[in-house]
């Protein structure tokens, strides 16, 4: 390596050093789902770099989703997966397939990646945090449709999230909720989950890693991303349409997180190459900010 080489390496180090002064001690919650959570070399990646996060004094906190893996173990036992108003139909049955998907592989699986990158991370169940009501979805006549067991967020139970960072361990949560009426597993749209257990905890940053870059001015073209927007502009964009479809749901409990307390949310491509830390510890980024003002 030349000298020249070293000197940049140095200097990358510098950049980071407001950010890593600023931000130590501080917690982030970061959701991770979509196809950044397909391949395996991939999450390991992201493993390694909330690793990076953990060392350099910040406390990750990270709600995991599993969309994709969720249909394959379906398909595998017999059950057909359907979705109405984007939100996938759970039966009894189905249940006991997210359960085993989500929490007994996924998180599992994002738990042994912390630790063989020498962090600390446990598991922690999302009925254990999440307590939820049963969700009706509308048709186009208005009338409820029962889609199973799935659920919407009530409240959140803090108390093994606050254990995990007392003890510098980073809490990996899935997204599954507990009835409050019957104490019966809900299926919980990860997105909201992490948005609700922003507005619980109160991190500093909630991050959303996935398969988009970020918020795009023209959603059809990759390259009109839009760095950062305050709540007035997200709102004026979802007025005109250009936020809408699956971004809406995602925009929208954002802006809770915001109003909850949380400084910043973003939005960043899981599948670039360290998009986390680049988001995090440079002054350019690499994908959207959301702020209050």
């Amino acid at each position: 390596m030349s000298l020249h080489e070293t000197i940049n390496k140095a200097s990358v180090l510098i950049e980071a050093l407001p950010y890593l002064q600023s931000f130590r001690g501080e917690t982030f919650l970061i959701k991770m789902g979509g196809s950044a959570m397909e391949d395996p070399e991939l999450v390991r990646k992201v493993m390694r770099d909330i690793v990076f996060m953990e060392v350099a004094g910040i406390n990750p906190v990270i709600v995991h989703g599993g969309g994709k893996a969720i249909s394959a173990a379906m398909e595998e036992a017999g059950l057909e997966a359907n979705f109405i108003g984007g939100y996938r139909v759970t039966t009894a049955e189905a249940v006991e397939i997210v359960d085993k998907t989500l929490h007994g592989k996924i998180n599992s699986g994002l738990v042994s990646n912390i630790n063989e990158y020498g962090g600390k991370a446990v598991g922690v169940h999302g009925s254990d945090v999440f307590t939820a009501e049963k969700l009706a979805v509308l048709d186009d006549e208005g009338n409820s449709i029962d889609i199973g067991r799935v659920g919407q967020v009530s409240s959140c139970r803090v108390e093994k999230i606050q254990a995990a960072l007392d003890e510098q361990v980073v809490p990996v949560v899935s997204p599954l909720g507990k009835e409050s009426q019957t104490g019966n597993l809900l299926n919980v749209n990860a997105d909201l989950a992490a948005a609700a257990l922003a507005c619980a905890i109160k991190p500093a940053k909630l991050i959303y890693l996935s398969d988009v870059p970020g918020l795009l001015s023209d959603p059809s073209d990759q390259t009109t991303l839009i760095p950062s927007i305050n709540r007035n502009s997200a709102s004026e964009l979802i007025a005109e349409g250009v936020i809408s479809g699956g971004m809406l749901p995602k925009i929208n409990s954002a802006l809770d997180a915001l109003s909850a307390g949380v400084s910043k949310v973003h939005f960043i491509d899981g599948r670039v190459a360290h998009s986390l830390l680049l988001e995090i510890f440079t002054k350019s980024g690499v994908g959207t900010e959301i702020t209050e003002i």
